[in-house]
């Protein structure tokens, strides 16, 4: 790994750069629209009694360039936990230094460390430089499966 590549785990101190980088997501994956969260409900929700998600962050040359949000999961089929991948992120202009792979890897070190049995996670069907990086990287497109999703509006 490029030693300019740092990966920690954030703080609540963070939560500003968290919060402007999930909105770069956002708009990069033309959802800007959908996002509706504000730094205070992240905070809450990140770093509060309740907290369920793991963040870490990617730092170049000691600038936070990009972020990986994942959480514990489990499978029935193999009896384990896992790792979902919400949302891994690396500001365009960063990208191709290995910062994305670097931040892939540490999660998968991770799972492996606390022996669960895979980590998992979505891309957009029109994301393609993203699908190349992950089947370069040996990760299987599980095409036989739709995601489905129902939001609190229709519960």
């Amino acid at each position: 790994m490029d030693n300019k590549i740092f990966i920690r785990n954030a703080s609540e101190n963070d939560v500003p750069t968290i919060f402007a980088l999930i909105k770069e997501l956002a708009e990069f994956e033309k959802l800007a629209d959908q996002l509706k969260t504000t730094e205070d409900e992240l905070r809450k929700t990140l770093f509060g009694k309740d907290r369920f998600v793991e963040i870490l962050l990617a730092e170049y040359e000691g600038v936070v360039v990009g972020q990986a949000l994942f959480f514990k999961n489990f499978s029935t089929f193999l009896g384990k936990p896992g790792i979902y991948l919400e949302d891994l992120y690396v500001k365009p202009e960063m990208r191709g230094k290995g910062i994305g792979k670097a931040l892939l890897y540490k999660i998968i070190s991770i799972a492996k460390e606390r022996n669960y049995g895979r980590v998992e996670w979505s891309v957009l069907d029109w994301n393609e430089p993203a699908i190349d990086f992950y089947q370069k990287i040996g990760a299987i497109p599980l095409n036989d499966w739709t995601m489905f999703r129902m939001t609190a509006d229709k519960f």
